[in-house]
């Protein structure tokens, strides 16, 4: 049994499983109360009670809706008043879940189409992660393209499951087959894609490099979720291209993740 949240608001739920993929980034794992139910692509609020006070910050749900755990994956701010506490958490310890996960990158805010596209970087992965555990993701559309940017090489978490694990996976890697892609990109080391991604789209070679054309608001249907910085120029890019945001209240070609986390 959890012990008792400490708000109403909040379920206390017990860390099962830590991995820190480097010295920045750390991926937690914690059991779900069955009560507990989200969209995927959706973020919740979590955190940890400090001096009896509860911190907390948005997350991304990396897990998928049908998981029976939940998955974060995080980035260590050395000064951060969340993750300064939250890298140094145990297999035993507790977390604060917000019991009403919200947030626009989910399948209903966003038109039929053929290519869906789910750009990010750093932990901005984390709620495509989710979405392509999604069967619905791949009934949807044709083709599915993670892009992950990030600065060093070792940053690229989740690279293997992505590019292996899933569609191999016992249940989903038949519909996964054939229609993921995943497409990596290195901004500070040697990589077979270099460069950010809006640099990348810029010039054509994420196009050419998985074989598909060049983004149209007819056919693609893209998702941001990454730094202010990815977010503001790829928006910009796509609205240039005639692509229309979407939100809860009326269904576009794209739609921006604004909960971020960096502290």
């Amino acid at each position: 049994m959890n012990a008792p949240a400490p708000n109403a608001a909040f379920l206390s739920e017990t860390v099962t499983h830590v991995h820190h993929w480097t010295d920045r980034l750390f991926t937690f794992r914690c059991t779900r109360d069955p009560g507990f139910r989200f969209l995927a692509g959706q973020f919740a609020m979590i955190g940890l009670m400090v001096d009896g006070k509860p911190l907390l910050r948005a997350y991304s749900l990396a897990s998928a809706p049908w998981d029976e755990e939940l998955e974060f994956l995080s980035i260590k701010v050395p000064n951060g008043p969340l993750t300064s506490r939250l890298q140094h958490i145990q297999v035993g310890e507790k977390v604060l879940i917000g019991r009403k996960p919200t947030g626009t990158l989910i399948l209903p805010n966003l038109l039929p189409g053929k290519t869906l596209w789910l750009l990010s970087t750093g932990t901005g992965l984390a709620p495509f992660m989710s979405l392509i555990k999604e069967p619905e993701v791949y009934e949807r559309f044709e083709n599915v393209v993670v892009t992950h940017t990030v600065r060093d090489v070792n940053e690229l978490a989740y690279q293997d499951f992505i590019s292996e694990g899933l569609p191999n996976h016992e249940f989903l890697g038949e519909l996964v087959g054939g229609k993921l892609r995943y497409y990596p990109s290195v901004t500070r080391q040697p990589f077979k894609n270099p460069g950010r991604i809006t640099d990348l789209i810029r010039s054509g070679k994420v196009f050419s490099d998985l074989g598909l054309p060049v983004f149209t608001p007819e056919h693609d249907r893209v998702m941001l979720c990454g730094s202010p910085e990815m977010l503001a120029e790829t928006k910009g890019m796509l609205e240039e291209r005639g692509f229309t945001e979407g939100s809860m209240n009326r269904p576009g070609s794209f739609v921006v993740e604004k909960a971020f986390v960096e502290k």
